[in-house]
Order: C-alpha cells, then sequence, then structure tokens
C-alpha cells in the first residue's frame, strides 16, 4: 500500500472511466470499488478487507487526492464469481 511521503506534492490524475477492463467470462464479472476517506481511513478499510480476505493491499490503486481537504480516494477493480441464485 502506498504512504505518500509529501503530502504537498500535486496530486495523480485520476484514470478515464474508459480504462478497458478484461472481457467477463460466464461465471465471473468485472466490479470496481471506490474509498473516499481521510488516508488512514481508506488504509484502515484496505486492511480489514484483506484480513476477511476480499482483496491483497496491493491491488488498489495508490491513494488519489479528491481537491477536497484531508480526503483521498483509492479504487480496486477486482472480478468476482457470479452466484446462481437459489
Amino acid at each position: 500500500m502506498f504512504i505518500p511521503s509529501d503530502q504537498g506534492a500535486s496530486a495523480p490524475t485520476i484514470p478515464p472511466a474508459t480504462t478497458p477492463l478484461p472481457p467477463p467470462s460466464n461465471d465471473t464479472e468485472t466490479v470496481r470499488h471506490l474509498l473516499f476517506g481521510s488516508l488512514t481511513a481508506v488504509q484502515s478499510t484496505i486492511r480489514v478487507l484483506h484480513k476477511r480476505g476480499y482483496a491483497e493491499p496491493n491491488d488498489w490503486s495508490q491513494p488519489i487526492s479528491t481537491g477536497r481537504p484531508n480526503e483521498v480516494m483509492a479504487i480496486l477493480t477486482k472480478r468476482v464469481r457470479l452466484e446462481s441464485p437459489v
């Protein structure tokens, strides 16, 4: 997980929504998770999701400044298995 060493540095740009994603298979689909909050809250949430076995911390993007004071966002693109209805 990325921890910025210089809070005053310019923020990277947000990747465009048109970034190509791998095509879904018959039993999986791609989802994108967005986390917004303070750097501490975002990092804490990523750790909780890792402890629950959902995603590796390195699978998330580096925190991206939203331009709002004390707010960053992180993005996770994940392939999930579709469950058939019961």
